[in-house]
Order: structure tokens, then sequence, then C-alpha cells
């Protein structure tokens, strides 16, 4: 199969999958821990819900074969998921096969099936971040399985105090996670209350009000971040409390309602729109027509925020990861809508406004280490709200693609992020030249990271703006010696090559002189041609993290990232013929 010819066909499937729209929606993977924490607060609502019998027949089809359930269909069993799949059978009464052999999982993998084992091994998996532990032991309480005194009190009366106090206050939960605070912790009292008097008379004084900011920050179509583990999460523990009725309820069910898919399963979240449309267009290039520019320039324009956000309280300016009203503004999603507006090559006063109100928003997250973090700056130390070194180096590249547009005052802040963000991601780097990313991992690599992703995602802004850096060198060093033995890559050496980590090596190291890289650089476009089979098949690999160890696969990803590497390639010259017959895959 020929680099070029793979090219073109990528090029062509990827404009197709636009279809009549201005904008890319791709296509998330099936979920077993949303489609288990829907089932079961559908079922708590409603016993007779059809849609909760046909979420259950769905798990009993894609069980693994150990028994246990991964968070993808191509995914290794892990603890979470499974626990919450036993609880959503023991609630919902399905007794039967599917059922036993996922409690004996789970009793292999913890040890014991007594609640203390459980809960240890829950609370080691996720360390000091409760964000993704006490909503499982919340639903493993509601079935009966753990008590609720071994759920942790989330202390949801510091929700009642004013925004500006959230960083400082040491919440035990990351940024996004609000909703499930307030309700986890209002189930928690409720069900256990608090042998401390004064506690107890803090929460009771508070419940009320904490209520309404659950009410506030609740998209109009009911999903809190358009995410199904989260607002299942909601919905379950407002019935566990007893507090059936409200709006948030009654809206939260209604959106799990509408996100069910036809065989019944529920992905993570609704869509990635608007990061598959600007990574789309950052992989397409000139090989997007001339008219298709305006009308996805216009969408992109459609999606910043325009007002201070009810959720986070993030400034105007950013974008997120959807068009839809569940999401939420953060720093990797304005840094590829910028990118993408700078790609489309329009500058009428509209973009150059709204680019210039990108870049201060990303500006005003930055940390004082000089790092990017996802949501809010300075929120704190939990892993999804710290400096990322793969979203630093995204707004690199953002913040210089449109530097020369802007006004001297707004260059002169710009070089000086640039400046701190460089030293940040140099004091980042591993001692191996490495870097690992905080969204994306490989369930097969060491610690389950994906220092091939992160690596090459910082290597490409750091060719940017500093390119005969040493930490660039030793980065591309590190990406040399991380190549598979077949010409791909993987999260790391020896994990087995996928598309996606293949593509990501490719793009960051295309065009570096010497032998070595060219040679890695040939020989990985000829194994995403062999393996695409000419660009003809792109299957997806669960790389993606969503909250803590979440995994799921995006069907767009190996085709953009394929297409983005085969492009650079051929930006720097021709690539020789890979004559090997393609291995078709499902």
């Amino acid at each position: 199969m020929n680099a070029d010819h793979t090219l073109t066909r990528l090029s062509q499937r990827l404009l197709e999958a636009r279809g009549q729209r201005a904008h890319w929606t791709g296509e998330l993977s099936d979920s077993a821990l949303s489609t288990a924490t829907a089932v079961i607060a559908l079922y708590l609502a409603d016993p007779g819900d059809p849609l909760a019998g046909a979420g259950l027949d769905w798990l009993e089809r894609t069980q693994n074969a150990d028994g246990g359930f991964g968070d993808t269909i191509k995914s290794a069993s892990n603890l979470s998921t499974t626990a919450l799949c036993w609880a959503a059978f023991s609630i919902t009464g399905r007794k039967g096969a599917a059922e036993s052999r996922a409690v004996e999982w789970v009793r292999r993998t913890a040890g014991r099936l007594e609640p203390k084992a459980l809960a240890g091994a829950l609370a080691a998996r996720y360390g000091g971040d409760r964000t993704f532990s006490v909503p499982i032991l919340t639903v493993l309480a509601v079935a009966g399985i753990v008590p609720w005194r071994m759920v942790p009190q989330l202390p949801f009366e510091l929700a009642a105090c004013p925004r500006s106090w959230f960083a400082r206050l040491g919440l035990p939960v990351v940024s996004y996670a609000l909703p499930a605070l307030i309700a986890i912790g209002q189930a928690r009292h409720r069900k256990q209350p608090s042998r401390n008097p004064a506690a107890r008379l803090i929460r009771a004084l508070t419940a009320g009000r904490t209520l309404g900011v659950l009410e506030r920050i609740q998209p109009p179509n009911g999903g809190y971040l358009e995410a199904t583990p989260l607002t299942s999460f909601v919905c379950i523990s407002l019935l566990a409390a007893g507090l059936e009725g409200g709006l948030v309820l009654t809206r939260g069910l209604d959106f799990l309602r509408r996100s069910v898919r036809p065989h019944g399963s529920w992905p993570i979240d609704t869509n990635l729109a608007t990061w598959a449309t600007t990574l789309s267009v950052n992989a397409l290039r000139d090989r997007l027509p001339e008219t298709d520019r305006e009308p996805i320039a216009a969408w992109l324009l459609a999606q910043q925020y325009q007002t201070v956000h009810p959720y986070t309280g993030a400034a105007p300016g950013g974008w997120s990861w959807t068009n839809l009203p569940g999401g939420v503004p953060d720093a990797d999603d304005t840094a590829g809508a910028l990118l993408a507006l700078h790609t489309l090559g329009l500058r009428s006063p509209a973009i150059i406004a709204a680019a210039t109100s990108g870049v201060r928003w990303l500006l005003g997250v930055q940390n004082r280490d000089g790092g990017i973090p996802t949501f809010c700056r300075g929120w704190g130390k939990l892993p999804f709200d710290r400096s990322s070194a793969d979203i630093t180096a995204h707004a690199l590249l953002a913040w210089s693609a449109w530097r020369p547009s802007l006004r001297p005052a707004d260059q002169s802040l710009v070089d000086g992020a640039i400046a701190r963000a460089i030293e940040f991601l140099e004091g980042a780097q591993r001692p191996d030249g490495a870097w690992s990313p905080l969204w994306f991992g490989n369930q097969f690599a060491r610690n389950e990271e994906n220092p091939v992703y992160g690596t090459a995602r910082v290597l490409l802004g750091m060719r940017r703006v500093r390119p005969d850096s040493p930490a660039a060198q030793r980065a591309v060093l590190w990406l040399l010696g991380a190549r598979n033995e077949d010409g791909g890559w993987g999260g790391e050496r020896g994990v087995a090559s996928s598309i996606e980590e293949t593509s990501l090596a490719v793009s960051a190291l295309a065009g570096l002189p010497g032998a070595a890289g060219q040679e890695a650089v040939r020989e990985g476009a000829a194994w995403i041609a062999r393996t695409t089979c000419g660009g003809e098949q792109t299957p997806p690999s669960p790389i993606g993290l969503y909250f803590a160890r979440l995994w799921y696969y995006e069907s767009t990803y190996p085709l953009i990232f394929a297409l983005e590497a085969l492009r650079r390639v051929a930006d720097y010259g021709a690539v020789a013929p890979a004559k090997k017959e393609c291995s078709r895959e499902n």
C-alpha cells in the first residue's frame, strides 16, 4: 500500500465523515460503566423502565470472558466497572450467570467480598482522589453491598460558600465533580448522619442552598458535562436521599433516556464534536475544500463562550469539547479551536476578535508553575486539575500561531506566557526524555500511562517555539527508542502498536534531520499505510481517559491522527511505498 494513496483515501474518508453538517461529530465507544450507572438510575426511578432492561441485556452480551467488565468492549476488566455492573444486576434483581461471574471476578481481584476489603481495593485504585471512588461506594451502598458508614462523607456544605473560595478549600474531588459532591454528600448525610452535632446542624442548614446550586449549574438538557456517569451518580444519590420529584432529578433522568443508544448501551459522553472538528481541520489543512472553510469557521465561532460559565465560573472566550449545553470551556479545546481557526486561513474582524479572546482565556488559566490545567487556574493538586504537559504544549502552538495577529500588548503577554510554559515543560520532562499526558493513557503500559502520546504532543509544541532545546532533543531520542520492531508505536516500547500512537509519533518526528529519524518516519508511514489497508480501515484503540481511569475510544481518532501523520510526511518529502499486503481488521 502506497503512503500517498493512503493519504488521499484518509482525506476522502474524513471529509465524508462530516456528512452535510458544518462540523464533525464522531462517535464515542459504548461504555459498560455508563450503562450500569444509567440502568441503576432509571430502575430506581421506575422499576418498569424498559431502557433499564435493555441496558442489562447489553451488559450480559458484552461481558468479558474472564467474568469482569472493562470500560469499553476492547478494554481489560477493571474493578470499578465490574463492581458497578455487579451493583446493577443486584439492584435490579437480574440474577444469573452474568452476575455470578462478575461477583467471582470481584472476589479474585479484591481478595475478598467483605465490604472493608472491597472499599479498600477501590480506595487503593484512586489514592487521595475521591472523585470516582466515593460515587462507586455510594452505588455499592445503594445495592447493599457495603454499608453506608463506609461511604466517605463528602463536604457538600462547602458548595454553599462563594465560588471564589473553592480553590482554597481543598475539596477532595476535582473541579468538574461539584454536582457529585453535592448529591452524594446529601445522600450520605441522610443515610448515615454524622455523630458530630455541629456537623449535622451545618449540613441541615445548607442542604437546601446546595441543592439550589445543583439546580443552577445543571444545563437545560439535564446532562452534567454531557456525561452519563456523572449525571447518573447525581440521580442515584438524589433517589437514595429520598429527594424525588425535583427538577434536577427530572432533567437528569430525561437526559439519560434521550442519550441511550439503539442497542441498549450508553457512551461516557454525548459527543466530542468541537474537539473532533478542530482536530479534523488541523489534520486536513490544505485538503479542506475552500467552500467548506467559512461554514466551519462560523460554526466554531458559535461555540465560543461569550459569558461567564455558570458551572465553573470560567471567563468568556474559551471553547468546550462539545457543542451541547453540558459542555464546559477547557484549555485543550480552546487551543484546538484557535489552531483550527488559524488553519482555516480566514481573517475577518469577527475571527480576529474571537482569536484574541481565546488567547487571553488561555493566558488567564495559566498556573503559577507556568503550566496549563484543564478547566480552572489554581484549583488544586488532584490529577485532573493540575498543570498538564500535553495541554501546555497545545497552548504553545495556539499562542505562537496567533501572536503575529495580536496587538503589541497581547504579544508581550504571550511572550511571557510562552517562556513560563517552556520552563514548566522542561521541569516536567522525565529523566528519560518523555512526558506523560493527562487525558490519554494506555491500559497495557506501565502505570497505564501513555508517554508516546505525551512526548509526541509536547515535541510538536517545542518544535514550534524551541526546536533546538536539549529537552526537545531528549524527546526525539526517547521517541526513537520507543519504536516497536514492527515499525509502529504503542503507549511505550513493547506495547502493541496502534494507529493512533504510531501516527502521533510519526507526526512529531516528521521533517527532523538525521538518518535514524528519517528511517523511523518512513517505516512508521509504511506501517500506517499497511495497517489501515491503504486508508480503508481505521479501527480505534481505547487510549482516551475520561474522569479518573475511565477508558474510551473515539471512531475519528485513528482516522484523524493517521491523516495528520501522512500529511506531515508528505509536506517534508516523498515516502517509499509499502508493498506488503494489508491486514484486514473488523
